[in-house]
């Protein structure tokens, strides 16, 4: 691989001439420069990163930690981040997780010994270990989604409890009155805020909050599947509120197993609105905002914080909304609404 110095010796100048040209830090004549760009493209050469991250001190990089990839959500997120942060001259390094600690103590120690500008972290939320590690980071940091307790960080997410009561809220109105809920892990804050809005919405409406209508799972279709298999086994509800719209597209492929009908015998709703989520038969009523935008949001506080280090700590609490498909529908034999 060509190193500067061939490039000086082929163009027959100081290599610190053709540094000047390569990172444009001082003027030279029309013909140097052209003898400069001759050589360079004559060997092929690459400037190094490494060397021009450590003059100017900034490597235009981000680093963007998630802790699932194969989660259509996260997929849409870093697509939202990496197109914010493209059209501002930054590249992205994602890392995946797996929702594993001893990775995520990992990545965190490459991404930081890369030295990045910012970093991006998406987590499950309640991960005691992931928060004492980003404690001490004083690389500029937002947590996207999910907060950290003890991290002291810019965070951008959904109003996860006000976004389960309007979903929960919006069964009510349609005339049901035994609906369960199928959530995520319950280690998890987002599916603590989840599960609150859900009650919340059920106790103002005077409804008991039966424990047996509370299934914990995971942020997955296979666990939406699983947990949908035991609520219709033996005395189904008439609903189901999904923790996110993994777990309600596991729950549509458990009723049409057993033939039950969405939504004339069963609706079903869901969280987050992934792309997947309108494609799906019957398409998933579901509660949420664009993810997309989610990510662009997240970049654009970050690259605001790189620019001005010292900015007050900022949070950004997107409110969601309903997102009407085919899921959902009245209870049989009740005439409802739409409000």
């Amino acid at each position: 691989m060509a190193t500067i110095k061939d490039v000086a010796a082929l163009a027959g100048i100081s290599y610190t001439t053709v540094s000047h040209v390569v990172n444009k830090t001082r003027p030279v004549s029309q013909e140097v420069r052209l003898k400069v760009e001759a050589a360079i493209k004559s060997l092929d050469y690459v400037p190094s990163a490494v060397a021009r991250s450590l003059k100017a001190k900034t490597t235009a990089t981000i680093g963007l930690l998630v802790p699932n990839s194969l989660n259509p959500y996260f997929a849409e997120l870093a697509r939202g981040i990496e197109d914010y942060c493209e059209r501002n001259g930054y590249c992205v390094i994602l890392c995946n997780s797996d929702d594993n600690p001893e990775k995520q103590r990992s990545y965190l120690r490459v991404l930081l010994e890369k030295r990045i500008d910012g970093l991006i972290v998406a987590s499950a939320g309640g991960d005691t270990g992931l928060a004492q590690g980003l404690a001490g980071v004083k690389t500029p940091m937002v947590i996207v989604d999910r907060g950290l307790d003890g991290v002291d960080a810019d965070l951008v997410r959904i109003d996860h409890e006000y976004g389960a009561y309007l979903a929960t809220r919006h069964l009510l109105e349609l005339g049901h009155r035994d609906i369960a809920t199928i959530g995520g892990p319950s280690s998890t804050s987002v599916a603590q805020m989840r599960q609150a809005g859900f009650c919340r919405a059920l106790k103002e409406t005077g409804i008991k909050v039966r424990p047996e209508r509370l299934l914990e799972s995971d942020f997955t279709s296979t666990g939406g599947y699983n947990a949908a298999a035991i609520l219709l086994e033996n005395n189904p509800p008439s609903a189901i509120f999904a923790g996110n719209d993994m777990i309600g597209i596991g729950v549509l492929r458990a009723a049409a197993e057993r033939n039950v009908r969405v939504p004339s015998e069963l609706s079903v709703i869901g969280f987050d609105d992934i792309q997947m989520s309108r494609y799906v038969y019957p398409a998933l009523t579901t509660v949420g905002q664009s993810i997309l935008q989610l990510g662009e949001m997240a970049a654009e506080v970050l690259l605001r914080r790189i620019a001005t280090p010292s900015l007050v700590t900022d949070q950004r609490i997107v409110t969601p909304s309903i997102v009407l498909r085919e899921s959902t529908a009245p209870l049989s034999g009740v005439f409802t609404e739409y409000r």
